[in-house]
């Protein structure tokens, strides 16, 4: 997600700020682009018209009030969609200010004034009006904004009138202050409305006595936290952690779980959200749904989802979890079970992506998975299209297996369970369109495979099955193929260490070029040597 604290900062000091800041919020809401287009073309187009008539009233207050009808009908999660996408509107309108402006196009420069004045001005009354509940502070931001935003347009219109070059050259840096002004009560303003309409959902959270008014809060929330992870600090913050877990410890709201720690998972993307977990005993709470055989697989899933969630390997914070390295043992079990029990693809998903990070978190759990057949388990499972039906499902499975591959009584596990054709069929995957994702899960899927394999191949045993399936002419031709590796020198890097292992055991299985250019000389030379190489078609 997008790192928010970047568009709504404290502060903003120069005009490079203000500039990054239009940017950033450009992104706030990721969406297709003609659908973006088709929703904010009304928004767009009432502006064209004001900006027309120069921002004169073309209607009675109460003709004004009867248009902003329909927006007060709309939730606290609808209020926040209309403010995220005038604050879009009004980001890429600043943006191309700023574009115009490095190009002196002075006329533009005031046009486009103008209309950011329209859309701070509407954005303003639309938000008071499905509010209806403006607090001291906010009014302040507001008229600061609009104060703001006049003079820029005042500025501007003077620009046009004015044809000396070092007049011009001066009021630029004025522009310039009044932009970097602009941005800062922008980002505040919007901060506020943001974070009391996130307070207000939390809060009927956490008062909730029946199931529709919980049911729609935690949806609300939910969608919140798609927009970003300032968001997700902001529900941290006003206490959206606390209210989810009330949730989750009422069994009178047990069929709200599965939503409940979807939101959760959501919010924990961010260091604050994972710190009120642990203050709140949030993971004695996720191993207990866990080894509660009561609850459905939907509910062990979502749970199995915050675990990954929290243990991802990309949040360095994560490893100092206490609590979690108390829970290990029975949370490692019941996700296992749950992979073995998974009977869809997406369930199979989550339980071995909690297992996979978990062995990056502590070497404690990879001897834990040995002792409780982990590898039989994750191996059968691959088997089996059903659970394992896609290139991330093997990532998940070919990680856990690597990180097992450094136990030395795992080799023996993989020979017995017939896991080592496995590993060999891991190195053909391919991705089934040209989806980034996909592409990129697949390259894992492949070095992750290689890398297990030279591990393992330090005992005979598993070399010679990896030689006996034809694991070196397949290793060859990834190292030669850039193709076959869908250009990923990680790959090479992990083929050639892999290679280099079987060749000891099994010198004959290679021709002498191969063994001249991919075994004998060092690592950093094959890896030079095979990435400059054309592929060739003999």
């Amino acid at each position: 997600m997008l790192p928010m604290h970047a568009i709504f900062p404290a502060s903003t000091t120069s005009f490079c700020d203000a500039v990054k800041i239009m940017s950033n919020v450009m992104h706030l809401i990721q969406v297709d682009s003609v659908q973006r287009w088709m929703e904010d073309l009304k928004l767009m187009t009432d502006c064209e018209c004001m900006c027309i008539l120069q921002s004169k009233p073309i209607s009675t207050e109460e003709d004004a009030q009867s248009e902003f009808s329909l927006s007060s009908q709309h939730g606290a999660c609808d209020n926040l969609q209309l403010l995220l996408k005038r604050a879009w509107i009004i980001s890429t309108e600043l943006t191309r200010i700023v574009q115009k402006l490095e190009k002196n196009r002075w006329q533009r420069v005031h046009s486009m004034t103008v209309k950011v004045n329209c859309h701070v001005r509407s954005m303003i009354n639309e938000y008071n009006a499905f509010t209806r509940n403006s607090w001291e502070e906010m009014h302040q931001y507001e008229t600061m904004l609009v104060e703001k935003c006049s003079e820029l347009t005042t500025v501007t219109e003077r620009c046009i009138q004015i044809e000396d070059e070092q007049i011009l050259k001066s009021m630029k840096s004025c522009i310039n202050d009044a932009l970097t002004t602009v941005a800062q009560y922008f980002g505040q303003l919007i901060e506020l409305a943001l974070t009391y309409e996130i307070k207000n959902l939390v809060r009927e959270i956490d008062s909730s006595d029946n199931l529709y008014s919980a049911e729609s809060a935690t949806s609300n929330l939910f969608s919140l936290t798609q927009e970003g992870s300032h968001l997700c600090r902001i529900i941290a913050k006003e206490g959206g952690i606390v209210a989810l877990f009330k949730i989750c410890r009422q069994d009178c709201f047990r069929c709200l779980y599965p939503q409940t720690l979807r939101t959760l998972a959501s919010v924990c993307c961010v260091e604050e959200s994972i710190q009120h977990l642990e203050k709140v005993d949030g993971i004695l709470c996720l191993a207990d749904i866990l080894t509660d055989n009561t609850h459905s697989q939907a509910t062990h899933a979502e749970a199995a989802a915050v675990i990954a969630q929290i243990t991802s390997p990309q949040l360095t914070f994560t490893h100092h979890l206490s609590s979690f390295l108390e829970n290990m043992e029975e949370i490692v079990t019941a996700l296992l079970k749950l992979c073995q029990e998974a009977t869809s693809g997406e369930v199979f998903l989550l339980a071995s992506a909690a297992l996979a990070n978990i062995t990056f978190f502590d070497t404690i759990a990879c001897e834990m998975l040995l002792q409780l057949d982990a590898v039989n388990i994750l191996i059968a499972a691959c088997w089996d299209k059903q659970k394992v039906d896609s290139p991330y499902s093997r990532d998940q499975v070919v990680t856990i297996l690597a990180n097992m591959s450094v136990l030395d009584q795992c080799a023996s596990e993989i020979i017995q369970a017939s896991g080592v054709q496995v590993l060999m069929e891991m190195l053909f995957e391919k991705p089934s369109s040209g989806n980034s994702p996909e592409v990129a899960a697949c390259e894992r899927v492949q070095q992750k495979a290689a890398v297990t394999l030279a591990r393992l191949s330090r005992d005979p045993e598993v070399a010679h099955a990896a030689i006996n399936l034809s694991c070196i002419p397949r290793l060859i031709e990834l190292c030669r193929s850039p193709v076959e590796r869908n250009n990923s020198d990680s790959v090479l890097v992990a083929c050639l260490a892999a290679l280099r292992r079987l060749a000891v055991v099994s010198p004959d299985g290679l021709q002498e070029s191969d063994f001249q250019q991919l075994v004998k000389p060092r690592l950093v030379d094959s890896f030079l040597l095979c990435t400059n190489m054309e592929e060739s078609f003999v």
